[in-house]
């Protein structure tokens, strides 16, 4: 068997793939593809790195790849790659590598030529370039990378001793100096001595430290965000105090419960607002600072000089901010669950309150129903009383009309009668009752 364009397929499984008609899988080419992006630059000493990283959403990323679409069509470069998140393009006296992250973009320029490499100004094309192409988003990260052979330099000299950082990398044959701060040029400046390493190996160390440069400040963009929302999660901390105690008083009634929830449910709506905003930063830069460590632990630091390294001077710097950022989500997330919990129990008590006013109502509205029935009960009996009396005028009268045919008075005979009358207007009525109860 052997191996086709430097891959480990047999030849009898490229044939048997040609007589298939396979139905690709629609992610099968960014899949496959992936563990072949953004590889290492072979570069040689010396060699000058310049990167400029923004922050981009959606619609900037996607008129940012347009712009430099529109840049290459109008210098013609050789276009060194395909893919649609990160280009490799060869312009005169440089290579342009060009990537689209999640959030951010960046555009990192290499120049080996030597008098572009040691110079201490921007070179005039690379502003040309990102002044036509122009900026995609809010501008973050800029890093000036040397790479140079020979003897190592004072390097107290060449940085700011209150911030240098300095160490040997990958077993000694390189040395890496930094101060991390910007220079009257707006850049991060960073050196590389190289003692020993092949090309490969110094494009990939570059690669590196670029890295951890760019990630680092992205990791840091939590810090800010962290200072300001701050005093609002302490100050809703002591409103939920304020409201709790208020809740362990006896009385208040409906009414202050009410506002009380209202205040509380304001709360929880700004609390999940804040969430969902450093909610995303908090976790972007635990992230990045996972890559920073990363990269760092790849290149095997060792102290140099006496100097800090790297590691060291970042990770007295980065992990109190990460643990900030940390520190603060949590809280975050349990002010967000004892806001549940006290909107949980104020419509609890006011759920009781409001049963207690409907039971008072029911028992309220029973009595007035057992008087109305009282009332209704005397109003039937002096019913029956009046309408007797009516009757039995009427029946005087009759008996009186017919005095002569009787053999008692008619006084008499309404006398008798009235036991009869009320009997029969009694019977009545509640016979009236009982049809209406089973209607």
């Amino acid at each position: 068997m052997t191996a086709i364009r430097g891959t480990n397929v047999p030849e009898s499984t490229e044939s048997m793939q040609r007589g298939l008609a396979l139905s690709p899988h629609a992610e099968r080419e960014t899949v496959l593809g992936e563990l072949h992006a953004r590889p290492f630059e072979a570069v040689t000493s010396p060699c000058r790195a310049i990167r400029f990283a923004f922050l981009t959403d959606t619609a900037h990323m996607s008129a940012n790849a347009i712009a430099l679409a529109r840049y290459c069509t109008a210098h013609q470069p050789t276009d060194l790659s395909t893919a649609t998140k990160h280009r490799r393009i060869a312009l005169p006296g440089a290579i342009l590598r060009w990537e689209q992250h999640s959030e951010f973009t960046t555009y990192t320029w290499l120049l080996e030529d030597a008098d572009t490499a040691n110079g201490n100004t921007l070179p005039e094309f690379i502003a040309a370039a990102m002044t036509e192409i122009g900026q995609p988003g809010p501008h973050l990260v800029s890093i000036d990378l040397r790479v140079q052979s020979g003897e190592t330099p004072d390097l107290a000299t060449l940085f700011d001793p209150a911030s240098l950082a300095a160490s040997q990398v990958l077993n000694d044959h390189a040395t890496i100096a930094t101060d991390f701060q910007v220079d009257s040029n707006g850049f991060v400046r960073v050196l590389i001595h190289n003692h020993g390493l092949t090309p490969v190996e110094t494009g990939g160390l570059v690669l590196r430290i670029l890295e951890v440069e760019t990630y680092r400040c992205f990791a840091l963009l939590g810090l800010p965000l962290a200072h300001r929302i701050t005093p609002v999660i302490r100050n809703a901390e002591d409103r939920l105090t304020h409201i709790m105690t208020a809740m362990t008083k006896d009385g208040g009634g409906l009414e202050i419960n009410r506002e009380l929830l209202d205040e509380i449910t304001s709360l929880a709506a700004r609390g999940e607002a804040e969430a969902a905003i450093a909610g995303y930063r908090f976790a972007a830069s635990a992230a990045y600072d996972d890559i920073v460590r990363q990269r760092l632990d790849v290149i095997g630091e060792k102290s140099f000089g006496g100097w800090p390294t790297l590691a060291d001077f970042l990770g007295r710097r980065l992990n109190p901010a990460m643990r900030t950022c940390q520190t603060l989500n949590t809280r975050m997330q349990d002010l967000n669950r004892k806001l549940t919990r006290a909107a949980n129990l104020l419509r609890t008590r006011i759920d009781v309150e409001i049963e207690q006013q409907n039971r008072d109502l029911l028992a309220a509205m029973s009595e007035r129903a057992r008087m109305q029935l009282r009332l209704q009960q005397t109003v039937e009996g002096l019913s029956v009383a009046a309408i007797s009396y009516y009757v039995a005028s009427l029946l005087h009268y009759v008996f009186e009309s017919a005095e002569h045919y009787m053999p008692v008075s008619p006084t008499v005979a309404t006398g008798i009668s009235i036991p009869f009358v009320v009997i029969a207007l009694t019977a009545m009525l509640w016979r009236g009752k009982s049809n209406h109860g089973s209607a």
